[in-house]
């Protein structure tokens, strides 16, 4: 087992002593071993933090936007040679199989910081209408707090298009996954960014992000988290009247349509909700099927849950490792008990332990069905491996179940018509749909509606979060 040494936090370009002797531990959610002890920042520490990234603004915010380009290109250097180690590292602290880590948590972050490298190159950030110069300016000195389920990727959302609007940026990583955070922070340091555009404080999110969160000299809040945190933020950056962005909880809808190829599409939204052991906000957790053809489709989904079985992430052939945290193992078991008690028919899984696994976090991947819309299952975010498989009568049925949440994230639409799913998706009350199964496009906007948040990350309109307008008049 590799234990990973730490440092003090990130600051004003360097490694520098935390205020106190408190830590955290890191712990392998696989085998419940501590890997690592990192400091618990305090006030204090943000206070250092943000200072450094304030004393940093002016520098920054005036570099020219070809410059901030050639910085994320270089800092995307420096990640493309630890790619292994972060792979590593990621499976480590969350638990993620390996060859998951290389990709969805390694690969992807990395496709959106080229994609504003370039876009900080190109994008107008001044424009002339009518007689009027209008600008865009960097927001300020930015708080970014950032989840444990895709612990690269979220941090790489906030950084790149606020270091490539000119903003400064303050990051608090997760507890319960650091390590990467501290990774990126020596990447940076290895590009040469100058010191103060990009800061870390480690710790929990009671003490430390509350700390950034409410701190007087951050000009904008980035957050993505729980629907419950996400609105002390924003209710915070209410009484100061400045900009958030939040990207919080959902419940998306994978609504298949009679005419679409069943076992594609159940294969298809199986994987995607039990990927990464169910802990991924935008994951299709409630799967719609035509009366008709409902049996089948709990069929299909029932045999495609049997080839998650889980198991140690590093194994090659593990494709579900466990979940992040024995609070995490609790909250989904609970869950699924609830689901049981209101009359779900369990297909698959369980709240029983997983054979053969004694050590780790580790909960069998389930499947409900008859799950009706106002089911615990079909209304909560459960964020761990389970699906709740429910009947529609015809499209408009699907429709209102579809949009019977309080969350608006993402979805799905399966169709052998691809206007047909196009029409339907248009329908949904959500920031995004994927019609028969589209693949991931780094440069379009993601964020959701209703109480799964405020703004979106990714492409042209992640970076307008972090701009501001001002028009001269000439």
């Amino acid at each position: 087992m590799k234990v990973y040494e730490h440092h003090g936090m990130y600051t004003a370009g360097a490694w520098r002593p935390a205020a106190t002797d408190e830590s955290t531990d890191v712990v392998n959610p696989a085998d419940e071993r501590v890997i690592a002890t990192v400091p618990a920042g305090t006030a204090h520490d943000v206070d250092a933090a943000v200072s450094a990234a304030r004393s940093a603004l002016p520098g920054w915010a005036t570099t020219a936007p070809a410059e901030r380009a050639a910085a994320l290109t270089a800092l995307g250097r420096e990640l493309r040679a630890r790619v292994r180690e972060f792979a590593e590292t990621i499976t480590a602290e969350l638990g993620s199989p390996l060859a998951l880590s290389r990709l969805a948590h390694v690969r992807t972050p990395l496709a959106v910081l080229d994609s504003y490298a370039e876009l900080a190159a190109r994008h107008p950030f001044e424009e002339r209408i009518g007689r009027s110069t209008v600008l865009l300016e960097p927001v300020g000195v930015v708080g970014a707090i950032t989840p444990w389920n895709y612990p690269l990727h979220q941090m790489v959302s906030k950084v790149a298009p606020a270091l490539a609007a000119g903003c400064t940026i303050v990051v608090k990583p997760a507890e319960e996954t650091p390590l990467t955070a501290r990774l990126l922070a020596e990447c940076v340091a290895a590009a040469g960014l100058p010191p103060g555009v990009f800061n870390l404080v480690t710790g929990v999110g009671e003490v430390a992000g509350r700390a950034l969160a409410e701190h007087p000299d951050v000009d904008m809040v980035s957050f993505t988290g729980s629907t419950a945190v996400g609105k002390e933020v924003a209710a915070h950056a209410a009484r100061m009247i400045r900009p958030v962005a939040l990207e919080l909880g959902g419940k998306s809808p994978n609504v298949i349509l009679p005419s679409a190829d069943h076992t594609t599409a159940v294969r298809t939204g199986v994987t995607n909700v039990f990927t990464n052991s169910g802990q991924t906000c935008s994951a299709w957790t409630r799967m719609l099927v035509h009366r008709s053809r409902y049996e089948e489709a709990v069929t299909l989904a029932a045999d495609a849950a049997a080839e998650y079985a889980p198991g140690d992430p590093v194994d090659p052939a593990t494709r579900m490792g466990p979940l992040v945290s024995a609070r995490q193992r609790a909250r989904v078991l609970d869950c699924v008990r609830r689901g049981i008690k209101e009359g779900a028919r369990l297909v698959t899984g369980g709240p029983e332990a997983p054979d053969g696994l004694p050590r780790g976090y580790f909960v069998r991947p389930t499947i409900f069905a008859d799950v009706t819309p106002d089911m615990s299952v079909a209304q909560e975010e459960i964020f761990g491996p389970v699906l709740s498989i429910m009947k529609y009568e015809d499209e408009d049925d699907a429709v209102r179940t579809a949009n019977h949440s309080v969350y608006g994230l993402s979805g799905a639409v399966w169709s052998a018509e691809t206007p047909e799913a196009v029409a339907f998706a248009r329908r949904l009350n959500t920031g995004q749909v994927d019609i028969n199964g589209a693949r991931f496009n780094p440069l379009a906007p993601f964020g959701g509606w209703k109480q799964s948040g405020i703004g979106r990350e990714l492409g042209r309109h992640g970076l307008m979060e972090y701009l501001q307008t001002k028009s001269l008049q000439l």
